[in-house]
């Protein structure tokens, strides 16, 4: 080497540097919360306006959740699809640009006028369009923070979700109380394009995007120690050049159970998004506008055990605890508590009872998403990490396809019964999510045998 080769280049127009400061990167993240808030306001005002649009389209509650289970029809293909084909090479300014854009044209047709058909073809190009959202705006939030910080990002942006339902459940029963259902699809037609139009000024992927430098592992330490960090705070990882395939990742014990423990968790998800609101009104006996103030009740609860997930997992983990307990434990406990809760809506005496249970047992087993995220992306190396992310969507957001007409059915042939037929099923799903997060979830076991056999 020349002399002028080693000596250091002082920073200049020609070799700039890209600086990525603190601002930046929450910027990007509220935004993205702004995102998932949209995301679930578009999800939300069907189960919003069950009554109306079966009463106004002559629906049985079977019909009605196959409108629903439609949504997630393509959800789960696009959602496999972008994370395998598109989120590792193509940018998310323009991806998430593009579902934003799709989600505010999907809702104008039965917006305009049809039926039951009409709906349905709505629905199938909302999912399609929708599908990939969630581990697409997880990644990017992700992109612009180290492993060891990433637990409060990725709980905000989850919680958009909430935030979503709770800011847009009480705006829009009272569109559709006083306007009618198809104007409240509008409503959410227009706020998604208000979105689009911020996200193509400020929105951009992170530092820790494709990085592979940032998953090197620090040798002075085994890659089993609970807590292992590199020198850049990520978890122990995969090296550059070296990285494993899909098959070996998605073989892993902890994939396996964090998406089993996720599945449970969107189940209740999807329950919550298409019949929360007439099992209120119906099973329960709130009148029309009371239930859509309640209806946010068990999102609320769901944002608090997010952030407090969020700030527990991360000072365990901060404080050296394996992600096996800060991440897998955690979630588990999480998702047991809501099934309990469940169990005990029948038992319970009195609406107000049962209401505060409900309102528990779903808020505690739909918050499993920043546990499966983040411990996905611990888990698979950069290179792998958006397809790692968007199969587990894929396989989790079926339970969205199979919920709605599952419940539908069960009132069709139950009557209101048919609510806490669906009630203790969804408490016993919880049971199996949270023994599958519990015993399965291990990263740091995982990462290391990716490393032997990559």
């Amino acid at each position: 080497m020349t002399a002028a080769q080693t000596e250091p280049r002082p920073l200049s127009a020609a070799a700039p540097t890209k600086p990525h400061p603190a601002r930046r990167a929450w910027t990007v993240t509220v935004l993205l919360v702004a995102f998932m808030m949209v995301n679930f306001a578009d999800k939300s005002v069907l189960g919003l306006a069950a009554d109306e649009i079966r009463a106004d389209l002559g629906l049985t509650a079977t019909e009605f959740g196959l409108a629903n289970s439609a949504f997630f029809l393509l959800f789960s293909i696009s959602g496999a699809l972008v994370g395998l084909l598109l989120a590792d090479r193509v940018t998310a300014r323009w991806l998430l640009l593009a579902m934003a854009v799709l989600w505010s044209l999907a809702q104008i047709p039965p917006a305009i006028g049809g039926g039951l058909a009409v709906l349905i073809g709505s629905r199938l190009v909302l999912g399609a369009a929708e599908g990939p959202a969630f581990p697409v705006a997880q990644q990017t939030a992700l992109s612009w923070f180290p492993n060891h910080r990433r637990n409060l990002p990725g709980a905000l942006v989850t919680l958009g979700v909430t935030l979503g339902v709770i800011t847009a459940a009480p705006g829009l029963t009272w569109i559709i109380q006083e306007h009618g259902w198809r104007a409240a699809l509008w409503a959410v037609a227009a706020t998604g394009a208000v979105w689009a139009v911020l996200w193509v000024f400020f929105g951009e992927d992170g530092p820790f995007r494709t990085d592979d430098t940032s998953a090197a592992v620090d040798t002075t330490r085994t890659p089993d120690t609970p807590g292992t960090t590199d020198v850049s705070g990520s978890a122990p990882g995969i090296a550059s050049g070296s990285v494993p395939g899909y098959r070996r990742v998605l073989a892993t014990r902890t994939w396996a159970g964090v998406t089993l423990a996720y599945f449970t968790s969107y189940w209740i998800v999807g329950l919550m998004v298409a019949w929360l609101p007439s099992y209120l009104r119906n099973g329960l006996g709130y009148a029309p506008d009371t239930a859509g103030t309640l209806v946010v009740s068990p999102w609320a609860v769901g944002a608090v055990v997010l952030l407090g997930q969020a700030v527990l997992t991360g000072r365990l983990m901060r404080s050296g605890v394996s992600s096996r307990t800060a991440r897998g434990r955690i979630g588990g406990a999480m998702l047991l508590i809501g099934a309990v809760c469940l169990f005990c809506v029948p038992l319970a005496d009195g609406v107000t009872a049962k209401t505060v249970l409900l309102a528990l047992g779903l808020g505690f087993g739909g918050s499993y998403a920043t546990i499966a995220a983040t411990t996905v992306a611990e888990l698979a190396p950069p290179r792998r990490r958006g397809g790692a992310l968007g199969t587990m969507n894929a396989v989790v957001t079926t339970a969205g396809l199979i919920a709605p007409v599952v419940v539908g059915r069960l009132i069709d042939t139950q009557g209101d019964a048919g609510y806490e037929t669906a009630v203790l099923l969804s408490g016993a799903l919880l049971s199996l999510g949270a023994l599958a997060s519990l015993t399965l979830v291990d990263p740091a076991r995982d990462v290391a045998r990716l490393r032997r056999h990559a």
